[in-house]
Formats: structure tokens, sequence, C-alpha cells
């Protein structure tokens, strides 16, 4: 039996169910000012960092040096902005639950739309972007690019990781290294890693030291064995490729934040197979190409679409090759597929 169809006011109306029951659970388990003030044996006012959020409730990474580093579940104070994983706050600690009481400003944050169009954080305090590819499930360019406009957009470096690189020994991935050769000659940090032979993983974890790093990638790409190699201690659960279709299965369900042994904050987060970029305008995607920028402005007209016009400073750049074709084709189908988005998410 075939699944039914939802239309765009029903799918709304479930997002919407949705959102009132979560909201509802946060503000049950939600602290008010009233409730703050009778809470007994109520610790001072010390920071801390967002572990794990699971919506009504948050782990807290102790800041202050008499407890630092002690992991404390705690409520949230009511009407408290949302927290997501790697947000800096200020607590109290009490039993047997403390409070968070207050959000400090984010340095940066990775958001996203989900199914239904709405924005929504996945990680704050973020300075690196670790986007994870693999030969299997197979990677597309459309989709690391996509991945790389959401980091360029939202200032927050990238570096690409191509992990499982045991597997091009076998022959049949010239797709790969024709990846590999097309983002570092657009002059992107590019890592090859292997979780089954530690092949790169040294390299990696110097990279990421004194960084606040988030993984990112499809499910089966690795991102759990990569981080159970860079902190043992964290025992992420390991999926396999499903059988037949070369797509991984979800084990990250919530993004959780890991301190490594060899220096450096990361952030693993759920799969993504797509990374919708709605919010984004068409000047924002075209300037996260950067590859682009020398050539934007240059073109006979202002209202230039890069497509077929003649003057294009952008096509006169492929043929001369100081761009890649495949970046332009990708460009232009990132924005025929917005234009679709649009129409569901206006």
């Amino acid at each position: 039996m075939s699944k039914r169809r939802l239309s765009k006011h029903q799918k709304g109306r479930i997002q919407s169910i949705q959102d009132q029951r979560r909201q509802r659970a946060i503000a049950k388990n939600a602290v008010t000012d009233n409730q703050l003030n009778d809470l007994a044996k109520l610790g001072p006012e010390v920071l801390g960092t967002v572990v794990t959020n699971f919506g009504a409730q948050v782990d807290i990474e102790a800041a202050e040096s008499s407890i630092e580093g002690q992991i404390v579940r705690c409520h949230m104070r009511a009407n408290l902005d949302n927290l997501v994983t790697g947000d800096k706050v200020v607590w109290r600690f009490a039993e047997p639950y403390g409070v968070v009481v207050a959000r400090q400003p984010r340095s940066s944050e990775l958001i996203r739309p989900d199914i239904y169009g709405k924005l929504r954080p996945v990680a704050a305090n973020v300075d690196l972007i670790v986007i994870v590819f693999s030969p299997k499930p197979t990677a597309f360019s459309n989709l690391l690019d996509r991945y790389l406009i959401a980091s360029e957009a939202q200032n927050i470096k990238p570096v690409l990781v191509l992990n499982k690189t045991d597997m091009l020994d076998d022959e049949g991935f010239d797709d790969i290294h024709q990846l590999i050769s097309d983002y570092k000659f657009i002059g992107y940090d590019l890592l090859q890693v292997s979780a089954k032979t530690g092949q790169g993983l040294e390299a990696l974890q110097h990279y990421l030291k004194d960084n606040t790093a988030i993984f990112v990638g499809q499910s089966g790409v690795g991102k759990s064995s990569l981080v159970n190699h860079l902190q043992p201690s964290a025992e992420m659960r390991v999926g396999s490729l499903s059988v037949g279709k070369e797509k991984g299965t979800h084990t990250t369900t919530t993004s959780k934040l890991f301190h490594l042994t060899g220096g450096g904050v990361l952030i693993d987060s759920p799969g993504i197979r797509e990374f919708g970029l709605s919010h984004l305008t068409k000047s924002e995607i075209i300037e996260s190409f950067i590859d682009f920028r020398p050539y934007l402005g240059h073109c006979k007209f202002r209202d230039c679409s890069h497509n077929k016009d003649v003057g294009c400073s952008l096509i006169k750049a492929v043929e001369d090759k100081k761009v890649l074709a495949s970046r332009l084709h990708n460009y232009r189908q990132i924005l025929l597929s917005l234009e679709s988005e649009r129409k569901i998410y206006p």
C-alpha cells in the first residue's frame, strides 16, 4: 500500500501540533521565577556549556574551577531562549536537577531549515565545520557544495574529510578521485582518512586541535567511527550501509559535545542527507562559491543570470578553465531546487 501524500496545509498542521507538544513538554519541565526562588540548596550563578539538548532538559558541562568538567542535568528557566549543543550558559546547581537561567551571546551558529522550511539552529559557537564524505554511500558534488554554501554563508570555516580511503584501493572510484582533485583546485583544505586503518587520523587530530568543530555529512560516511577514534570514551554506536541501497542507517539521534584527547572540542550531529538552503538569498548563495568571487560584478549585464548570457564573466572563466564547469552546473541546479522549495515553503 503506497503512502498517502500530504498537502502543504496538512504538513504545516502536523508540524504545528508537534511544535505545540514539544513546547508543552519543555514548559512542563521549565522552572518559573517563583519556583527558582523556592528551590532548596540553589547554588550561585556559574558558567557552563550545553553538551546535549534533550528538548525538555539539557546536560551542562560546568566551567567553574571547583566543579570544572562535571556534567549536570538541568531544567531551563521559563521563557529562556532555545538552547543547542555548544551554547554557553549561566546556570545554578540544585538537587536533583540544576537550572539554566540565561544564555550567553553566540559567536556563531549553524542553522538549517527543517523539512517544513522553518529555520532551526543545529549547534552554537562553532568555528570549524568538518564535512565528511566517503566512496560509499556515493558522494555527490552537489551535496558537498550545499554544505560548503552553508559554511561560507555563516562564516564558519569548512574542511572536507574523505573517510574510508582504504576503499580507493579498489577500482571504480574515479569520481571520488575527481572530487579530490576538484576541491583541492578550488582551494579547500581536504584530508584523506580511514577510520578502519587509521590512515590520516593523526593529521585530522592535529587539524581539530584548539578548535570547536562539528561533523556533518550523510548517514553512513563514518562520522561516528571517526569520533570513536578521536575520543575512544565516546563509544558512539556505529551503523552499516543499508542493503542494496548504499545509504547509511542513522545511529546518531541528537547532537553531542566531546572533548578530544588530542585537544579541541567536537560536536557530533545526526546524519543529514539534504542540507536546505531556502533561507539564503540568491546573492548569498553565489557569494558562497569562493571560486566565483573574483568574477562577480564583471559581467556585461548587471542582471546576468550566469546561464547563457552574453558577456558572462563566469561562463568565460569556465571556458578559460579558471572555474570548474561542475561548480557552475551545481550553482544552477541549486537555484532551481530552491525555486521549488520556496514554492512549497514561501
